[in-house]
């Protein structure tokens, strides 16, 4: 059996503001399943501004950049909003390919994410 592919913690870096940080592989199936049941619990905490940390993010493919979209518009029905942090390499160049950053803010880190939220 293949080892985890993906970690996920969150942890609040301001009043109101949850980055989820996750590292190793972004891919379909449990990885996505992953991110959605933290963003859900989130929601229901009433932790709507959210940061996703990509920082140690080597892989993504094309549900992985779904599941990002999925928890923007998740977190926009519910009143909040979604910023991603440290995307950079072949998670930068997917995010431009697939014209995402348009819609989600993008930036270097999670403390520069959580300026303004």
């Amino acid at each position: 059996m293949e080892s985890a592919r993906i970690g996920c913690k969150s942890r609040q870096i301001a009043p109101g503001v949850a980055v989820v940080e996750i590292s190793g592989r972004l891919l379909m199936g449990a990885d996505c399943g992953l991110i959605d049941k933290e963003i859900e619990a989130l929601i229901a905490r009433e932790q709507k501004r959210v940061i996703l940390d990509l920082s140690e993010v080597r892989i993504i493919d094309s549900a992985g950049v779904g599941q990002v979209v999925k928890s923007f518009t998740r977190l926009k029905k519910s009143g909040g909003d979604l910023r991603v942090a440290g995307a950079s390499g072949m998670l930068d160049g997917v995010f431009k390919l697939t014209q995402v950053h348009k819609a989600i803010g993008m930036y270097a880190n999670a403390q520069e994410a959580s300026q303004n939220f």
